[in-house]
């Protein structure tokens, strides 16, 4: 199978950057290829991490607003750290300065879960999603993000007995959590 980009011009640049193709690639059922156009959201890569405090036996989550989630919700969101890989930056030295920007934790070992694309249907965005053991004496500031950044984060830990009720319950509704709170359940528990 076989695909070719025609043509691709940035039509939004912000925040995010929006671009918009037109693409022609081979089908599966079909002798004939087709062309459409798209748009998508080129937002780079990106990395979380679940972090387990072992001492205490709680996860560490972060609470924070997300604007894309007040269409259906109430704008603040639950979810394990995360951040953007910056220029030439390894997703792994990216994922220890986001937990210690969020959390105030230093975490020194990582275990890689999974790469994914997050949204494929219109992001470019691909997580590498880890998982990290800290203990209290770790907490080494405050957290809540960075003040250059004016990031507003509050920590919040929770007790892995409550892992199946924060499912459940949907307090826990974004992708990348969920997948990092189900293989902490098979591989972990």
């Amino acid at each position: 199978m076989k695909y070719k980009i025609l043509n691709e011009n940035i039509v939004y640049k912000g925040f995010l950057i929006v671009k918009k193709a037109k693409i022609v690639h081979d089908r599966f059922y079909k002798n004939t290829p087709v062309t459409y156009s798209r748009e998508m959201v080129d937002r780079g890569d990106s990395v979380a991490v679940l972090l387990y405090e072992k001492d205490t036996d709680h996860l560490i989550l972060i609470n924070q607003f997300r604007y894309p989630t007040t269409k259906k919700g109430n704008g603040w969101l639950l979810e394990i750290p995360a951040g953007g890989i910056e220029e030439n930056e390894d997703p792994i030295q990216c994922a220890i300065r986001e937990v210690k920007e969020e959390t105030g934790y230093q975490v020194s070992e990582l275990e890689h879960i999974t790469t994914f694309y997050a949204t494929p249907g219109g992001s470019s965005e691909r997580m590498f999603l880890y998982y990290g053991e800290i203990f209290e004496k770790d907490k080494i500031h405050q957290g809540g993000g960075l003040n250059e950044e004016d990031e507003d984060i509050e920590l919040q830990k929770y007790h892995i007995s409550q892992i199946d009720t924060l499912l459940r319950s949907g307090t826990i509704c974004d992708a990348k959590s969920i997948i990092a709170f189900q293989w902490f359940r098979i591989n972990k528990l």
